[in-house]
């Protein structure tokens, strides 16, 4: 009888163990598996990103950004003299928005990617974004506007137009030495650089929900490709860059009165791409609002703005390489017709693209070089012939 009681302890004591240990290896299998699986990532916010968000405000601004003239702290240009620019392909279907960070975004360019449905090209430099999406694939003449931003700079996508035929990014990009080096193409870096955000895939399709942070991109770049402000050779990223003209910003009575802008990019995407530009004069800065909605940053709620508004003219041409969703290509080297915006007043004249590494350039109806106000600039690429109104 005691033995029987024995044995029986025995094996309610190895039933136990034994599901102790399952249950500890399941939860180590469950978490090696949950970030890339079943949850979203947050980045960890970083000393340099808290720094640039509560403290700036109390230093002294006195160096000013290469690529908006904007001016910074001391210890703010510290750290973008350790990187290069970083662009990064934002898309802007109606399921990804509101997207996040373009709000901080030194640069951004807007372009048909396909269908009427535009995609951003956002330049980051000066300031950072801890989370920046959703990223989408490359096109060739987003890479031929990045080009103009010194020596290699990063080039940030999730694939890309592969397509035979003029519209094939990733060929460019292998053509140009930049693939595997600073085009941080998402296809071949792993978590945690880039990650899907689970929380936004109800109601949206899953190739909507890829996002990373500016801090984690330059890391990478960084530690893994030997790219920060200098190359491998030693190279500094703007040993030739010769950046935009730039002037403070008007005093409010020297302020212009046009208080709207109104473009589409095609017609048949009008009620979802139309863009409208609504001018505080106040603030001095124009206001997105995107398929008749204001255009909201996620990360912080705020209503994207620019300084500088500029319109583009360009020769839009189907690729005809036989890709379902049809690709495009911009002639986007050499000059045509331009529109800017600042200070609530409008200037007429022509961009210039001299070849495919030069800045593209904006000059007045005189070919004076126009200046930029101090701070963040959009540009917009329309189709030669669409109507602009203000």
């Amino acid at each position: 009888m005691i033995e029987r009681k024995k044995a029986s302890i025995l094996i309610i004591l190895i039933f136990f163990s034994s599901l102790i240990s399952s249950y500890g290896l399941f939860s180590i299998i469950y978490r090696v598996q949950e970030p890339s699986a079943t949850i979203s990532y947050q980045p960890t916010v970083s000393i340099s990103e808290s720094f640039n968000e509560e403290m700036e405000k109390n230093l002294p601004k006195t160096e000013p950004c290469p690529l908006t003239g904007a001016y910074y702290s001391k210890i703010r240009r510290q750290q973008w003299e350790k990187r290069r620019p970083l662009g990064v392909m934002i898309e802007n279907h109606t399921e990804a928005r509101p997207q996040s960070g373009l709000s901080t975004a030194d640069i951004v360019f807007e372009a048909v990617a396909e269908g009427g449905i535009t995609r951003f090209l956002a330049i980051f430099y000066c300031q950072d974004a801890s989370y920046v999406g959703p990223i989408r694939s490359a096109r060739i003449y987003f890479i031929k506007l990045l080009q103009g931003f010194g020596h290699y700079p990063l080039y940030v996508h999730v694939g890309g137009a592969n397509t035979p035929g003029p519209a094939d990014a990733l060929g460019e990009l292998k053509k140009l030495g930049w693939s595997n080096y600073n085009s941080l193409n998402q296809f071949a870096i792993p978590f945690p650089y880039f990650w899907r955000d689970y929380e936004r895939l109800p109601g949206r399709a899953v190739e909507h929900t890829m996002y990373s942070s500016t801090e984690k991109l330059w890391q990478y770049s960084r530690e893994k490709r030997g790219l920060a402000d200098v190359d491998k050779d030693g190279l500094r990223w703007n040993e030739s860059f010769k950046e935009w003209q730039f002037k403070d910003e008007n005093p409010p009575a020297q302020r212009g009165v046009i208080e709207k802008i109104e473009f589409g990019f095609w017609e048949s995407s009008f009620n979802d791409y139309g863009v409208v530009w609504n001018y505080d004069r106040e603030r001095n800065v124009y206001l997105r609002v995107n398929g008749g909605q204001l255009q909201l940053d996620k990360n912080n709620n705020k209503q994207i703005s620019a300084k500088n508004v500029v319109v583009v003219f360009a020769k839009e041409s189907p690729a005809n390489d036989g890709y379902p969703g049809g690709h495009l290509v911009y002639d986007l080297v050499g000059k045509g017709e331009t529109i800017v915006f600042q200070n609530g007043k409008v200037i007429q004249g022509t961009w210039l693209k001299e070849n495919d590494s030069a800045l593209i350039r904006f000059f007045d109806e005189k070919n004076r070089e126009i200046s930029f106000v101090r701070g963040n600039t959009w540009i917009e690429i329309l189709p030669i012939g669409n109507r602009v109104t203000y």
